[in-house]
């Protein structure tokens, strides 16, 4: 009998901590509302120092004491938007390289309209890229530049690197796709041949639209997703820092923007689908990506547990080009992981700082 009455006790303690713990998440619910609507998109100071059509370039003046000659460009995919590399103040990839005393530049594509469905590689790599570089050339006197391309921008910023070796002083891919034959992750196995029909595809809509990609990525991961990330929140609502990480980190994910049709095309057809950069085959414009004209120093950066793009898809690279000087790093952590982790910002991204320092 009283054995029985502590059970119920401690049953009532817990049921009544419970209550407690559900009343302060629905007293934060005004608050979190609130965060929602002002999250920042971008948090280390900058300035647009060029534009061409949607592109926009930033500038990170930071202090104004530089340290290193080479000035470094960030080429970031077309498919989100940039600031995931400049997220929050203790989670800012962009900003470790601003406080290191480079001279930081980031691309922001903009947001692609139905005008821009023909735009193709060779507009991206030798037109708007190439036009960057030179801009960056021409402000900070250097002849040559850094790179340091994530995901798709990893791939545009490998290409242009073999094509433009002589204006690459150092190349650092961050999760970037470059040998597609693995058939590891779901996207590899979806935009199969077999399963898709890219050209009907953009024939029919010319755009990739943002609302498929992000479907896309969310069948990557559905219950964690769907189901566990809306838990989390609801678990952790009082938690004030955790929220606004949360909303942060959702806003961008959310944040989709439609893809050029025929950049599209070539991604699918000839990365996916036939693996042309790896086999040095891949025609961007009138030229061929040769991979073994990339002789300039290179850090691969990897993530481990990437569904996106499987370390398989990056690791290869630095076997099929021409450096000597060539280092990978691997990190026990996701695609987005790898951008504004705790672990990435404590553990990868100073040896990926003080790497480029000696370089640059």
């Amino acid at each position: 009998m009283f054995s029985g009455g502590n059970a119920w006790l401690e049953t009532q303690k817990t049921l009544m901590g419970e209550w407690m713990a559900n009343t302060r998440r629905m007293a934060s619910l005004p608050r979190v509302v609130v965060q929602a609507q002002h999250v920042k998109k971008g948090v280390t100071p900058s300035e647009i120092v060029y534009e061409e059509d949607h592109l926009k370039l930033l500038h990170y003046p930071g202090n104004g004491q530089l340290k290193h000659e080479t000035p470094l460009v960030f080429v970031f995919a077309l498919v989100n938007r940039p600031y995931i590399l400049d997220i929050l103040p203790d989670k800012s990839v962009v900003a470790h390289f601003v406080k290191a005393g480079f001279d930081t530049y980031l691309i922001d594509w903009g947001t692609a309209t139905d005008a821009d469905r023909h735009l193709t590689l060779d507009d991206y790599i030798n037109g708007y890229l190439r036009n960057v570089v030179r801009e960056v050339r021409r402000r900070s006197g250097a002849e040559k530049v850094s790179l340091l391309g994530y995901c798709m921008g990893g791939t545009m910023s490998t290409m242009f690197t073999a094509l433009n070796p002589e204006y690459v002083k150092n190349l650092i891919l961050m999760a970037a796709g470059i040998d597609f034959a693995t058939r590891e992750g779901l996207i590899n196995l979806w935009s199969d041949a077999k399963n898709f029909d890219v050209d009907t595809f953009v024939d029919e809509l010319g755009n990739c639209p943002a609302d498929f990609l992000q479907s896309s990525f969310l069948m990557l991961s559905p219950v964690r997703n769907l189901l566990g990330k809306p838990l989390s929140l609801m678990e952790r609502m009082d938690d004030v820092k955790f929220v606004e990480e949360f909303l942060t980190m959702e806003s961008w994910i959310n944040d989709n923007v439609a893809i050029p049709g025929e950049v599209f095309r070539d991604f699918v057809k000839h990365l996916y689908q036939q693996n042309l950069l790896a086999k040095n085959r891949m025609q961007v414009g009138r030229r061929v990506v040769d991979l073994r004209r990339i002789t300039c120093p290179v850090l691969n950066l990897l993530a481990t547990q990437d569904t996106l793009v499987p370390p398989a898809q990056s690791a290869p690279f630095t076997d099929l080009i021409g450096s000597e000087d060539k280092k990978t790093i691997e990190l026990a952590t996701g695609h987005i992981g790898l951008a504004m982790g705790s672990a990435a910002q404590r553990e990868l991204w100073p040896q990926a700082v003080a790497w480029l320092a000696e370089r640059s």
